[in-house]
């Protein structure tokens, strides 16, 4: 199913949009998805609703095949990219966990503004955005994901969320169909 609507309290989350991210081999080209993020931020800060910056400043503890413990990021890593143009009024979450939900207070902040919705968007797609999703779809939220602004470092990882995981979470769409559906006159709530 592709995305059938833009709620009136949907509010977009970026995800991981920064210096290290951005730095990585990805399965699309950075400047494409920071287009396109752009694109969405703007959009969305125009109809006034709310934008939302993830960082990523360390990962989580957990053992793993590659190694295990709380592991620190370089200096600059957790840098958002200047292309977001964050403005004032932007929610601005640093997470240390794959979700943006996992030990912040985002869910809060969101429900507090009445969010119904997410967009989510960002890096990398089997993991800071599939997190995000699974849990936005966990806490009750719409989830949309925009197919196009999202990026992984694995092409088999990436389809595997859009075509198996995203499907039985959220609505799919790109950013110009989600554009199209935040103008005024569409707009439901």
């Amino acid at each position: 199913m592709t995305i059938t609507a833009i709620r009136e309290h949907a509010a977009l989350i970026v995800v991981d949009l920064q210096q290290g991210t951005l730095a990585q081999n990805l399965t699309t080209p950075a400047g494409q998805i920071l287009t396109n993020a752009a694109t969405l931020a703007d959009a969305f800060r125009a109809g006034g609703r709310p934008v939302v910056l993830v960082t990523a400043h360390a990962m989580p503890s957990g053992l793993t095949e590659y190694g295990g413990g709380p592991r620190p990021m370089p200096e600059g890593w957790d840098t958002l990219a200047p292309q977001l143009a964050q403005q004032p009024g932007d929610i601005v979450i640093s997470k240390s966990a794959w979700s943006a939900f996992t030990g912040t207070d985002l869910h809060e902040q969101l429900r507090d503004l009445g969010v119904t919705q997410t967009v989510i968007i960002g890096l990398a797609t089997s993991f800071g955005v599939e997190s995000t999703a699974r849990t936005a779809y966990d806490l009750g939220y719409d989830v949309v994901i925009a197919s196009d602004a999202i990026a992984d470092l694995s092409e088999e990882s990436h389809r595997s969320s859009l075509t198996r995981v995203f499907p039985v979470l959220a609505q799919i769409g790109t950013t110009s169909e989600i554009t199209d559906l935040l103008r005024p006159a569409a707009a439901v709530r």
